[in-house]
């Protein structure tokens, strides 16, 4: 019988045999068979089970030196990793400030073999290459917007790793996804598919996506294989922490403007007998504004309703209470839209950071505010991942989608232990708007909750 052989092409597995092998497809403008790389394993499994003769070219591996590591981890971290050692693969669910880097550098050790973290953003690919270097004293290689340098041990933005996916997946065997939720969304989900690595380890705080679709994960990469709250690890390697719920009210100009724009968009409902239960509900709503002039009309009507509900006066007024009882405490205030943080830095004086800021000028708040030159900062979205601020003892929700994961990512922002710290999270919400049902849908994540 002829010798099956095996070699990596752009991104697929060429395989050149007589007869289909599982997982593989006929290509007829080679003439041959290809097969997904994240079949790599079960595909060299299944040729050994069958004792059939091959010749494996596939992967294209930079030497590893023994790597040696002295990290100590708690009983936790270690239960977890030993979780994901039973199969290596899987998901790590645990709260911001647990130490997930600290299990992935930990498997990193354990495996010795060479491997690409992914992470969503600039400062993460930084972070964790300083960790690695610190903790290891090798070169770390990066892979993002800013430059390829490639190493056993690379780090990589999602962006990156999908752009370059067909050149960098057969060079490692261990993938690590940093905030691994980002990981099924379209795009994203081919660098699991185009590598070869058999060793998969995915960290996250949220596994849990607003689409569903977290169960791609179970194909992607492995599915959730151990899990810890934050109740579970407050006061002995969290900090203690409280949310609390301030109500507040629209003016009288605000209220009449809201319940104009709310009423559109209710009526519209009730006449279509259209029905939001869900996440895909809505995504059906907006694809049929496309067509439908008043779906449209409907769909701006709620938005500015909502805009009034997020953006009232009174939650500035509250603000500013906060402020004022929390004066000289590290403070990260979040809100959804940028117009807010905006009107709340330039009332307040306080440094603001949105997507539209430039690295550099990000880079000096953020370390300004680590240094404590800066007391508060105020951010839409960008500071809910991907960046460690330990000083930070006050949270405060001025607006968002309401999200579990968005809530716990928030609570995480600061909740990294501190010798005496009670960490506490606002939330202020407007009476009377559809901000009040989206927290009661959300209370299970509120263990501490007073009003």
């Amino acid at each position: 019988m002829e010798v099956i052989k095996l070699s990596y092409e752009k991104g697929t597995i060429v395989v050149k045999s007589n007869f289909k092998l599982p997982h593989t497809v006929w290509d007829n403008r080679v003439g041959c068979f290809r097969c997904l790389p994240m079949f790599y394993t079960d595909l060299i499994d299944y040729l050994k089970l069958s004792n059939l003769d091959y010749e494996d070219n596939v992967q294209d591996l930079m030497p590893m030196q023994n790597l040696t590591c002295n990290l100590t981890l708690h009983d936790y971290q270690k239960d977890a990793l030993n979780k994901w050692l039973q199969t290596r693969n899987g998901v790590l669910v645990l709260p911001t400030g647990a130490g997930k880097t600290i299990i992935g550098l930990k498997a990193i050790s354990v495996l010795n073999v060479p491997a690409l973290v992914v992470v969503p953003t600039l400062e993460l690919v930084q972070q964790w290459k300083k960790e690695l270097e610190n903790k290891f004293g090798i070169e770390v290689g990066t892979y993002s917007g800013e430059g390829h340098l490639l190493k056993p041990i690379t780090v990589s933005t999602y962006d990156t790793a999908y752009l370059r996916a067909e050149e960098l997946g057969n060079r490692f065997l261990l993938l690590i996804f940093d905030e691994v939720h980002h990981l099924p969304s379209p795009g994203y989900a081919n660098i699991a598919e185009l590598f070869i690595a058999p060793y998969r380890l995915g960290l996250t705080a949220t596994y849990e996506r607003e689409d569903g679709l977290h169960k791609e994960l179970e194909r992607l990469i492995g599915g959730k294989v151990y899990e810890i709250g934050i109740d579970k690890l407050s006061g002995k390697h969290l900090a203690e922490y409280e949310t609390r719920k301030i109500v507040t009210d629209l003016t009288a100009e605000e209220r009449a403007e809201y319940e104009k724009y709310h009423a559109i968009f209710t009526d519209f409902l009730k006449k279509k007998k259209i029905i939001l239960k869900s996440p895909t509900d809505f995504r059906l709503l907006v694809m049929r504004s496309g067509r439908d002039a008043k779906a449209r009309e409907a769909l701006l009507a709620r938005n500015r309703a909502r805009g009034i509900a997020l953006n009232s006066e009174s939650k500035l007024n509250a603000l500013s209470e906060i402020l004022n009882n929390h004066f000289g405490k590290r403070m990260i205030i979040f809100t959804e839209h940028n117009s807010l943080v905006y009107a709340i830095s330039k009332e307040f004086l306080i440094p603001a950071i949105t997507h539209t800021t430039h690295k550099e000028e990000r880079a000096e708040i953020l370390n300004n505010f680590r240094e404590g030159k800066y007391k508060v900062v105020v951010t839409s979205k960008v500071l809910e991942e991907g960046i460690d601020v330990p000083e930070a003892s006050v949270g405060v929700i001025l607006s968002g989608t309401g999200s579990k994961r968005e809530y716990k990512q928030r609570l995480g922002r600061i909740l990294r232990k501190k010798e005496g710290k009670l960490a506490i999270l606002y939330e202020i919400v407007s009476k009377r708007t559809t901000e009040m049902g989206i927290a009661r849908r959300r209370k299970g994540t509120e263990a501490k909750t007073s009003e």
